[in-house]
């Protein structure tokens, strides 16, 4: 949702790709987090202007790999746009994030594309979420 209307706002021509990461735990590398990509964007970002858009930002292990790969690939430049954010659970220093709709506490959040157990999540608006 928050993607649908970041583009609908942006007044210059722009194309939207996507690409699929997962963290995980493993026992092989120690316990500490690992990313992994899972399937990479489509389009070649050399020489665009990349926004990369998240709905939540937390640790930024993943948003920091993401960052790491493509700029590896030379975008004209590079930036983050974050509908929500925590940056009090960073575990990556000196990560940054150039917009940010809101920093929010450690609660979980529902509608507006946001759901708690597959529930919610076509409501018009973010909400608390009672757990």
């Amino acid at each position: 949702m928050f993607l649908t209307d970041l583009s609908r706002a942006i007044p210059s021509q722009h194309q939207i790709d996507f690409v699929e990461l997962t963290g995980y735990n493993g026992a092989d590398t120690g316990g500490h987090s690992r990313v992994r990509l899972l399937k990479d964007c489509a389009i070649p970002v050399t020489g665009l202007d990349v926004l990369l858009v998240e709905d939540v930002v937390d640790t930024g292990l993943t948003l920091n790999y993401l960052r790491k790969l493509l700029e590896l690939r030379n975008p004209a430049s590079l930036r983050v746009a974050a509908l929500l954010d925590r940056p009090y659970r960073r575990l990556v220093e000196d990560l940054p994030v150039d917009y940010v709709g809101f920093t929010v506490p450690d609660e979980f959040f529902v509608g507006y594309g946001f759901d708690v157990d597959g529930r919610w999540r076509n409501l018009p608006d973010l909400r608390l979420a009672k757990v």
